[in-house]
């Protein structure tokens, strides 16, 4: 993904998709999980850059769909049913994507903040004074503590809450924007604040929000990440409700990732996970508390890393009965004998066992 964002990025185009994993994942990985990233806030997910693909079926005919427009409403939006359906209804062979012009101008700011609701606040604040920025990212205490020992306190940000702001588009814009949201941190008690502008400072910025996966890796503790979504009017109490997971359960709880869509990594660090039984069923218990909130306040389960295995157990608590059977026909019209990513959360025979989960974000 990041070799086709640097090539078209010598056109002058721009292809928004950024997963944290851009430098590994692939353009298919990405169709398949309809991958999004820290910039789906403002550009959207890549279903909403695919305009054309070629599957291989799985009794061998291949389904070419889509073309390279735009806008076509040639019959149903088929496109829209394979991204996103994590291998199981065909073999895609060939993408077409839709790219946009280059943004000319970028700035990033940076803030701490003494908490994670605080700086959850100041993220609604900013849409509630009417701005859109490309990007919108918080981590929490946890994670940047995690970070100083793994990165250096020199290059971690002072505070106990972190929040990146990026912004992009016309250059007198993007200044006049960046001046008034750092106007409005200062009034919601952010400090440590730094502006950075163009793609080389900005990326200096960035660059430690990529690594946090890495460095709650390093903690030596497992690292297991969900990445529920809630509306954003609920990203200050599920921040909190993070705090009451870890009192209730006894985990270590990591939260980080897209506040602006609200879309939070909520990453359970427990010890002796992959040894000992008992552990991965008190897991197992913090994560239905957490899925029942996070669907009790109309938020869903998995924002980018999909169901497949590590979330199946909860497939059911997270659909209805008429989506899960649509699913079902779905599959058997397109893979009668189940060959496709056999085994998967619509195989009611598939293990339920939570220990396939993504590590990403």
């Amino acid at each position: 993904t990041a070799d086709l964002k640097a090539a078209v990025r010598t056109q002058k185009l721009f292809y928004p998709p950024d997963p944290a994993s851009m430098k590994d994942c692939t353009i298919g990985g990405n169709v398949a999980t309809n991958a999004g990233g820290p910039r789906c806030l403002k550009y959207g997910v890549t279903r909403n850059y695919v305009i054309g693909l070629e599957v291989v079926l799985a009794n061998g005919q291949v389904l070419r769909t889509g073309g390279r427009v735009h806008k076509n409403k040639t019959g149903f939006d088929l496109i829209g049913l394979f991204v996103g359906s994590e291998g199981m209804l065909g073999v895609v062979t060939k993408i077409t994507l839709r790219l946009l012009p280059l943004p000319p101008a970028r700035a990033t700011l940076s803030a701490a903040f003494a908490t994670a609701a605080q700086a959850a606040e100041a993220v609604q604040a900013i849409f509630a004074a009417g701005f859109l920025p490309s990007s919108l990212e918080l981590a929490d205490h946890f994670t940047l503590e995690a970070a100083r020992r793994d990165l250096g306190r020199m290059i971690v940000p002072a505070g106990n809450a972190h929040l990146l702001v990026d912004l992009d588009g016309q250059e007198e814009s993007v200044r006049s924007e960046a001046a008034a949201i750092r106007e409005l941190l200062e009034k919601k008690n952010a400090n440590a604040l730094q502006v950075a502008t163009g793609e080389a400072d900005c990326e200096k910025l960035w660059a430690l929000r990529r690594e946090f996966s890495n460095s709650l890796r390093a903690t030596g503790l497992t690292k297991l990440n969900e990445d529920v979504v809630v509306p954003r009017s609920r990203l200050v109490d599920l921040l909190e409700f993070a705090e009451t997971l870890q009192a209730r359960h006894g985990f270590p709880i990591a939260c980080f990732g897209h506040a602006g869509d609200g879309n939070i990594h909520v990453n359970i660090m427990a010890d002796r996970y992959n040894r000992d039984a008992a552990v991965r069923k008190k897991v197992d218990h913090a994560l239905d508390d957490l899925f029942e909130q996070v669907l009790a306040w109309g938020g869903v389960i998995t924002g980018e890393h999909g169901i497949g295995l590590a979330k199946k157990r909860w497939w059911p608590d997270a659909t209805g009965e008429v989506m899960r059977d649509l699913h079902r026909k779905l599959k058997q019209l397109l893979d009668p004998e189940g060959i496709l990513n056999p085994g998967k959360f619509i195989d009611p025979e598939a293990p339920t066992r939570g220990d396939f989960r993504s590590s990403g974000g």
